[in-house]
């Protein structure tokens, strides 16, 4: 096994075993994996060179699904509560997106910016049904028909979270690797070409951008039931803000570097807000100017970056010299 392969494994180990060790960790963890989900949309769009400043709405719209469905059953089922959000996620990114993926660049970045707002101010005007600035409270749903202490619960949720984060990892891989995947890319370098070949842009940013919402609302669910509460700011548009500062720290373009950036974006703020109570987003503000000025490629293209630098530095293996025989013509 490789160094490049043996630090990932290494790292993900670390963060399986870290609520062992500190407990406290365990919901800042939780946190920052939905929080990964998200960005995951967020990186999957900046595939096809387009930035999206209201992904956050589709984060929204799960939270909300899932506090409603609990409101209804009185404390609803996790699991139903991620089916609902992710269904509910999917069906307003493929309504948005029928709009939005006729543009590009800012004009693309932009007009998702204006729908998150619009809904951002129906929930906040809307305040008896959705409980205005003051929100919803989701209360601890069963799992599967079980009933649940508040610690075992939140142990079932980091570590559920975190196999669900590793599976769609591997799954967004095997998108952006596969045909489609591949012709989503093609977006960014030549739509031209694209349409060219007969296939249609649009609906191939389509299926991107309605797989992004999904993302976006897989960690809103998470998210809602690690918190216990819902609010209007899960669409504000400095949470949107948020999901692409995150892809940007963690490394535009990179499956994992969505979750990296996540936890150690939460493990910054977390300590910031800590320490540093007043001036704490002047912190995260000089980390992520670190990163864009020494690392532009965030995270895991420094890692990668230190990767190649430590193999371009193993001595290659001598080549064997041929044997001559004795008395042999020259």
């Amino acid at each position: 096994m490789t160094l490049r392969i043996a630090v990932p494994i290494v790292l993900l180990a670390i963060v399986a075993l870290l609520p062992l060790v500190a407990p406290w960790s365990q919901v800042v963890l939780t946190l920052a994996l939905a929080k990964g989900l998200a960005v995951l949309g967020i990186v999957l769009l900046l595939h096809a060179g387009q930035v999206s400043f209201g992904h956050a709405l589709f984060f929204a719209v799960a939270a909300y699904s899932a506090a409603f469905l609990g409101e209804a059953f009185a404390g609803g089922e996790l699991v139903m509560m991620i089916v609902l959000g992710l269904g509910a996620s999917l069906f307003f990114g493929l309504m948005v997106g029928l709009f939005v993926v006729r543009y590009r660049h800012i004009f693309f970045g932009m007009l998702n910016l204006a729908f998150s707002m619009i809904f951002y101010s129906i929930l906040e005007k809307f305040y008896h049904v959705t409980g205005g600035a003051d929100g919803m409270q989701v209360a601890r749903p069963t799992v599967v028909g079980i009933e649940m202490e508040r610690a075992g619960f939140e142990t079932l949720l980091f570590y559920g979270s975190l196999v669900l984060c590793v599976a769609v990892a591997f799954c967004i891989h095997r998108f952006l690797s596969s045909p489609i995947g591949n012709m989503f890319k093609t977006i960014k370098t030549n739509e031209t070409r694209l349409e060219y070949l007969g296939i249609s842009a649009r609906r191939t940013l389509l299926v991107g951008y309605v797989v992004s919402a999904g993302l976006c609302g897989l960690g809103g669910v998470l998210m809602a039931v690690a918190q216990g509460i819902v609010t209007p700011e899960y669409a504000w548009w400095i949470r949107s803000g948020e999901l692409v500062f995150i892809a940007i720290l963690g490394g535009a373009g990179s499956v994992a570097g969505a979750f990296v950036g996540a936890i150690i974006y939460e493990a910054v703020r977390v300590n910031a807000a800590a320490f540093a109570a007043d001036v704490w987003q002047m912190v995260l503000g000089f980390f992520l100017l670190a990163i864009i000025l020494f690392a532009s490629r965030g995270l895991v293209g420094l890692y990668e970056r230190l990767m190649d630098r430590l193999e371009s530095k193993k001595p290659q293996a001598k080549e064997p010299q041929e044997k001559r025989v004795p008395g042999a013509a020259e």
